[in-house]
This record gives structure tokens, sequence and C-alpha cells, in this order.
């Protein structure tokens, strides 16, 4: 792990908090003159489309002070989340990158597409049905200028575009932690190449901004600033309560707090160009959190999301419950946008009437890197049914970035074969797995209780395995086919290349046992003994 620096920084970096200013700005988009928009179910304003920016946070789960988080510290999400809208219940489609990524920005399930297989289309020029199209496409044909923004331009899109993503794009930062960008955290993003473009060329226009923030995504860095109190933090039932533990939480908490502070400094940018006039705001992230038994795994862990929208108009404040996708943010979009929502869209407008509200949302998991499997999951409010096409594969099944990046998968692996886990934490360690799972989220947050062979709950597993296996059928999902088994095969070369030119890099081979491998791990996080 990596303490967080800057060159730039020449004094202690205290909380940005946007506040009551930020809140002003939106509360007078709403009392603006407006117009109907019978597509979107709201109004617009009277001066024009309203511009439209995604804010991506890149492996974060709903772990913020404003969610009841208290070891955080988010004074600014806080401040967004008190002046729009905060979709409690939203989950991606995917919990990893590019299958959420390519959901998202299409409004189709990444099965009904063809993007189910974890990046396995970067370099053969594998293409969109010819009837999808991305979501800047719509936005440009509507008279947007486009723009993917941030120190990390991240699409990872599991296709290639017919056209351009995007009209402009910043140069990404060279200044990089660890797997992904940490750098200068009061950079300007708005007098970077994308932003200058639109102003000097474009400004007759409205804009759509995708603006990627992957601070979470791994390594974790320190906060050294505003350090979290690690006594503080909830470390759930299913790892075991171990300084290891502990110490990655807090650094994935502290890593967070950069991230708000950087979102904070966005806001203030955007104030200072006038460009929240008008402006409506999706901030979410893109899937749950970078750790085990939540990224790459379909439990709310991996697929639930924050999800807040400022600048709706005519949208009261406040929390909404319903059940969202993802791919919902594309036709709510449109919608607001004054966009024809085309039928073929999988995904829905999160604004239309609550008689329109979602019953279910749908998760799937497939191939990951070299790492094989096919699991798909269905959820309500108040449960969660997952079916595992290959219960003989273990929880363990290998994976060279869960092994480079987990921490607490090494020290539980040391503590399996000690016997030190407690028989909830052990069973991550099982031969196999069942092929059915439900559990009640409501009464079992955690989702360890399976109740799927409790004879209680039979009519439950039932209904709910029905509606997961309608929903295949109805979006033609394509993990029922079998992969050229060419990808798999570059894909498994590779991935054992990068493993083991990673572990020496540290010092170790890909045959360093996991006790000494343990021992490097403690290092790193500042544990060692």
């Amino acid at each position: 792990m990596t303490n967080f620096s800057s060159p730039k920084r020449t004094q202690k970096r205290q909380f940005r908090v946007v506040g009551y200013a930020l809140a002003l700005s939106f509360s007078l988009l709403t009392s603006a003159q407006s117009q109907t928009s019978p597509e979107a179910g709201v109004t617009q304003k009277g001066n024009g489309k309203p511009n439209v920016i995604w804010v991506v946070m890149e492996d974060v789960s709903p772990d913020l002070a404003f969610n009841g988080n208290v070891a955080i510290k988010t004074p600014n999400l806080d401040a967004l989340a008190a002046s729009g809208t905060v979709f409690t219940n939203t989950f991606s489609t995917s919990p990893v990158c590019s299958p959420s990524r390519s959901a998202f920005f299409t409004g189709m399930y990444q099965t009904s597409i063809g993007a189910h297989h974890h990046r396995s289309h970067t370099d053969d020029n594998f293409q969109l049905p010819s009837h999808v199209r991305m979501a800047t496409e719509f936005m440009r044909d509507a008279g947007y200028f486009t723009l993917l923004m941030g120190p990390k331009q991240k699409t990872d899109f599991n296709f290639s575009p017919r056209v351009a993503a995007f009209d402009a794009t910043d140069g990404e930062e060279e200044i990089v932690s660890g797997s992904y960008h940490h750098g200068d955290p009061n950079m300007s993003l708005l007098t970077k190449p994308a932003w200058l473009e639109y102003k000097k060329h474009h400004s007759d226009k409205p804009f759509f901004a995708e603006i990627n923030y992957s601070e979470a995504h791994r390594q974790f860095v320190k906060d050294d600033d505003n350090p979290v109190d690690r006594s503080l933090v909830t470390i759930p039932s299913y790892y075991p309560d171990h300084p290891v533990t502990r110490e990655v939480w807090s650094q994935y908490l502290e890593t967070v707090q950069q991230l708000d502070y950087r979102i904070g400094h966005l806001i203030e940018e955007l104030k200072a160009q006038d460009a929240l006039d008008n402006t409506v705001i999706f901030i979410f992230g893109d899937h749950g959190r970078a750790m085990l038994r939540a990224k790459q795994w379909l439990y709310d862990s991996g697929t639930k999301v924050p999800m807040v929208v400022v600048g709706l108009p005519n949208v009261p404040v406040g929390e909404d419950d319903r059940l969202v996708s993802l791919i919902d943010v594309l036709p709510t979009t449109l919608a607001l946008a004054g966009i024809p929502i085309p039928q073929y869209i999988e995904g829905r407008n999160m604004l239309a009437a609550k008689g329109k509200s979602r019953q279910y949302v749908f998760a799937q998991r497939d191939r990951l890197g070299a790492t094989d499997d096919r699991i798909r999951a269905i959820r309500s409010k108040q449960y969660k049914y997952i079916f595992n096409y290959y219960p003989n594969l273990p929880y363990t099944n290998f994976s060279t970035y869960k092994k480079l990046q987990y921490p607490t998968l090494t020290l539980m692996e040391v503590m399996h074969v000690n016997h030190q886990l407690s028989p909830l934490q052990d069973k991550w360690f099982n031969d196999t797995r069942p092929a059915q799972e439900l559990y009640d989220v409501v009464n079992d947050p955690e989702e360890t209780v399976n109740l799927a062979y409790d004879a209680n709950f039979k009519s439950v597993v039932a209904k709910m395995h029905q509606e997961l296996m309608n929903w295949q059928q109805t979006t033609s999902d394509q993990g029922q086919y079998i992969e050229d088994p060419r990808i798999a095969e570059r894909l498994d070369k590779s991935e054992k290349i990068r493993f083991e030119k990673e572990m020496q890099s540290r010092g170790l081979s890909s045959s360093t046992s996991n006790e000494a491998y343990l021992a490097w791990w403690k290092k790193e996080l500042g544990l060692a003994e």
C-alpha cells in the first residue's frame, strides 16, 4: 500500500466542503421557469436542454457517511446527497468493470449484447449488435457535445465502438500509484483539453460529460491528513477481525475520503465556470468495493452501489427506495434531454411514475480473466436468489487479480490451514458451493444464511428461480453459448505471465508460500512486527 502524497501539495489538505453554496446552486435549478417534457415525466428549464454529467466512481459500495458509516468522512458527497435525490436501492448489472460499463453505457444487459465475459473483446474488434447505440451517440444526435474527463479516462467497454465514443477527451496523467490513479488532489479538470475544446468551440451546445474517478480501485492509499479511526471500522462477519483485515478496510475508507475531496474540487470548478446552471449530475459507483466476496461476486457487496442525482427539475430532495439498475441511467438521461427512448432499451426511466418501478434487478458473472464461471442473480427488496451454474467450482477458484491485490485472501488462506476461522468464514474454502442460494437481505444484509434449501422458503425459491429463467430467456442471455476457446486460452496465458511478473517485482515468486506472502503483505500495510 502507498501513502498518499502529491508534489504539488505544500500544506496539509483539509476537507473541501461544498455545502450550502452547492445546495443553493441546485435549488435555483428547480425554481427556474420550466416547460414540461412528456418523455421525461419531469420538467426541463425553459432555456434549453439540460447539461448532463455522469460522475462514475470505481469500486465503491454505499460505504459513505450519509449512508450511516460513522468511520468515514465524506462531507462533499454528503452535501450532494442533501441537495439531491439518493436512490438507496441501486445495483450494477455486474460486479466487475467492463461488463458493467458496457451495460450502463448502452442501456442493455451485457448478457444481451455479448459483453458478459470480462475484457474478452479488448483486441478482436467485437462490435455491438447493429441496432444498439452508445449513450453518446444519442446525445450527439440531439445536439450535445460529449466529453470524457478525469485523470483516468476509463471507458472499459467490452466492445469496439463503431464511431468515436466521445467528441473530446483529456490526456491521462502520468502520475500513478499502484494499480490506478492517485495523483494531485487539486487537479483541475476544467483546464484540460476536453473542457477547453468545449468552451472554445462548442459552448453554444449543451454538454454531456462522463467523469471517472479511479481512486477506490486497488491499490488503496492512506489518507494521512484525515486518518480513519481503526476502532470505528465495522468488519463484516464473513471476514476475520484481524489487524490485516482492519487495516485494509481502513485504507479503503481513507481512499474513498480522498475521492470525496476530489469530487468537492470538481463541484467548485463547475460552479466557478457557471457550469452548474441547468445541469443534472448523476453520481454512482460502477460496481461494489474491491474486497473479497464483493467485487467479482453477486452479493450486495459486489453489486449494490451509491447513487445520488442532483439538479433534477421538479423532483423532491430526499431518498427514493425503488429498485434501480445502472442500465436505467441511460434511458433516464435520454428522457431528461427530451430524446425518445428506443423500445429495444432494457433499462428504464428512473423518474417514471412509481407504478412503473422495477420488481427485480438482475446481475451476472461469467469468466473474469482466466477464472471461468457462470453465475446469475435476481434481487427483490426482500430476497436475493443466486444460481451457480458450476457448483463444482470452489469460491476460491484462482484469480490473478485477487491474489495480487487482496491481502485478506492470503490471510484467510493461512488461517484456514491453521483452523483459525469461524465456521462462517471457513465456508469460503469449501471444495464446492451450493447450486442455489437465497438470502433474506432485509434480515440478513450480509447474506450469510442460505435459505435455498429451507422447506419454509420453497415457494420463494421457485418464484425467484422462474423469474430469473424468464429474464434470461427474454433478454437472450448469451452466457448459454460456449465461448471461443481461443479467447480463454489467450487470457489464461496472459494472466499467468502477469502473475509471475508481478510477484517477481515484489521479490517473490508464483510458488511463494502463503505464510511468506502474508509476511510481505503485513510489511506493505505497515503491520510488520
